[in-house]
């Protein structure tokens, strides 16, 4: 994106033409002595099928400055994990694997539970929560960069600009977001567009002044994957279980850390991944179900906040939702428009329609159950209760690592 314009909130780092690759990473490797960082990569195995993960492992093949890669590895059998780590089997980089669905890893879900501790229903936030675990147990990290592994045009400088604001012994950012156009030959982005920013703007204009909205409306792209944190941030956040990990973590981050010590980053010129699919007539799927869990976390916020809920207000709330949604789709027609994109006004209708229906299933279930499923502890939570939980961890992955 070619502007400099800034929120006021949260600082935005921006990306201009004639910016230099080889000089930020050989900055970010000479801030890895003091400030290293480690590259956590949430996978499903299926995902090492498809055209995205070899383009990938090849791209972190040429990064010389991180300090390990953990990827946690889901949905795999044990001939799988072997395969996963022949892929990784030439990268400079220091690597391991969680074997998510491992025995090892399995029996230590279970000690938790066995301990009141609940890591939640298998899903993105638990792998992840687990994973930073692992890098947390060694203390040696100074930072976790995280990003999905289904990017089709991933490139290092993605990982580079990623990284660098925490990794930067200049600056004295914790928490780095994502951002870049989802624009190709027409707009990509459904969720972002055409429900959390529709949804957000409404809540603003219900709920009143609440700081939480402003600074969860301040981010250009909320729902991205990519992220960078520090570890003493890690380990005291909480994250939820389920599709709203990318909302719930900046919940967190928000009661967390100073907005002066929190940024976005433009990190890509194009990215394109693996686009989910509507899923009109299923709620428990694609982005109808993805809608739903990101509502029922941003509901749950307002309440948490001291906002009173009641079905009344979740009527006016989708009453108003529409409005805003249906004033974005003819703003973002007009865009595609003047500069000769596609664009399906049926399409993204039928969208807006669908998210609606995401908010009467989201306060349905707000309203029988306020607080949901828990969020997942935080790791000083844990290690207090089970003092050798992460070095029993550690012993796991390197088991299933040899």
């Amino acid at each position: 994106m070619s502007d400099f314009y800034q929120t006021g909130v949260i600082s935005t780092l921006h990306r201009f033409p004639g910016g230099k690759l080889e000089k930020m990473e050989a900055e970010l490797k000479k801030f890895q002595r003091q400030q290293p960082v480690t590259l956590l990569l949430p996978c499903l195995w299926s995902e090492f099928e498809g055209p995205a993960m070899p383009r990938i492992v090849e791209q972190l093949k040429q990064v010389k400055y991180l300090r390990q890669i953990v990827l946690v590895l889901a949905k795999a059998n044990e001939e799988q994990l072997r395969k996963a780590r022949a892929f990784f089997s030439d990268c400079p980089t220091p690597t391991r694997i969680l074997w998510n669905d491992g025995p090892r890893v399995s029996g230590l879900y279970r000690m938790l539970e066995q301990n009141n501790i609940s890591a939640g229903p298998d899903g993105k936030g638990r792998s992840v929560w687990m994973a930073m675990g692992y890098i947390l147990s060694d203390e040696k990290t100074y930072a976790i960069a995280l990003h999905d592994c289904d990017i089709l045009t991933y490139s290092r400088e993605m990982l580079a600009r990623l990284c660098y604001p925490v990794a930067s012994t200049n600056m004295s950012y914790e928490f780095a977001k994502g951002y870049y156009a989802r624009v190709s030959d027409r707009f990509h982005g459904r969720v972002t567009r055409l429900f959390m920013t529709p949804l957000a703007r409404t809540l603003q204009r219900m709920a009143g002044y609440l700081p939480v909205l402003v600074f969860l409306y301040s981010f250009r792209y909320p729902h991205a994957g990519e992220f960078a944190i520090t570890t003493d941030l890690a380990r005291i956040v909480r994250l939820p279980s389920d599709w709203g990990l990318e909302v719930g973590i900046l919940s967190e981050v928000f009661r967390n850390c100073a907005p002066r010590r929190i940024c976005e980053v433009d990190i890509c010129e194009t990215y394109d991944h693996k686009h989910q699919e509507l899923s009109k007539d299923n709620p428990e799927a694609g982005l109808h179900r993805m809608a739903v869990d990101i509502a029922k976390h941003l509901f749950r916020t307002l309440a948490s906040e001291g906002v009173s809920i009641s079905d009344g207000f979740f009527k006016s709330v989708k009453a108003a939702y529409l409005r805003e949604a249906q004033d974005a789709i003819r703003k973002y027609n007009d865009d595609a428009a003047i500069n000769g994109l596609l664009f399906d006004r049926h399409a993204e209708g039928t969208t807006v329609e669908t998210f609606a229906h995401s908010i009467d299933i989201a306060a349905k279930a707000v309203l029988e159950d306020p607080l949901g499923t828990p969020l997942i502890p935080n790791w000083n939570r844990v290690t207090s209760a089970i003092p050798d939980f992460q070095d029993q961890l550690r012993a796991a992955v390197e088991e299933d690592n040899k």
